[in-house]
C-alpha cells in the first residue's frame, strides 16, 4: 500500500535521548542492507510501533512529532531512507530522501 505525504504534514518518529544529544532513531534492514527512519502517520501508531523496533539498552525514547519535509532533509543528511510504518510494525510505503516512492 502507497501513503501519500504531504510536505507540511505532520509525521511521527522516535527520538532517543530527548533533550540535549536527541537523535532521530534508525534502523537497520539486515535482509536489505538498507538503513532507514521509520516514520508513523499518527502518535498512536507510533506508540504502538515503537514496541517492534531495536533500541540501545538503557536509552531513553520519545514519540515527537516532526514536519515530514524536515524529515526528508534529515533522512539525506544521514543517508537513510524513510519507511512508513503501521502501528504493527509493518512497511507501509519505502521513501527516497527526495521524497519518490520506491
Amino acid at each position: 500500500m502507497s501513503e501519500t505525504i504531504k510536505q507540511d504534514q505532520w509525521v511521527y518518529v522516535v527520538i532517543q535521548n530527548p533533550g540535549q544529544h536527541e537523535t532521530i532513531v534508525g534502523q537497520r534492514d539486515t535482509e536489505s542492507q538498507i538503513d532507514f527512519i521509520p516514520v508513523f502517520k499518527s502518535r498512536d501508531d507510533a506508540q504502538q510501533g515503537v514496541m517492534y523496533m531495536a533500541k540501545s539498552p538503557g536509552q531513553k525514547f520519545e514519540i515527537q512529532a516532526i514536519i515530514y519535509e524536515d524529515l526528508l532533509r534529515h533522512a539525506e543528511d544521514g543517508g537513510f531512507l524513510v519507511f512508513m510504518l503501521d502501528g504493527g510494525g509493518r512497511v507501509l510505503t519505502k521513501i527516497r530522501p527526495d521524497g519518490r516512492h520506491i
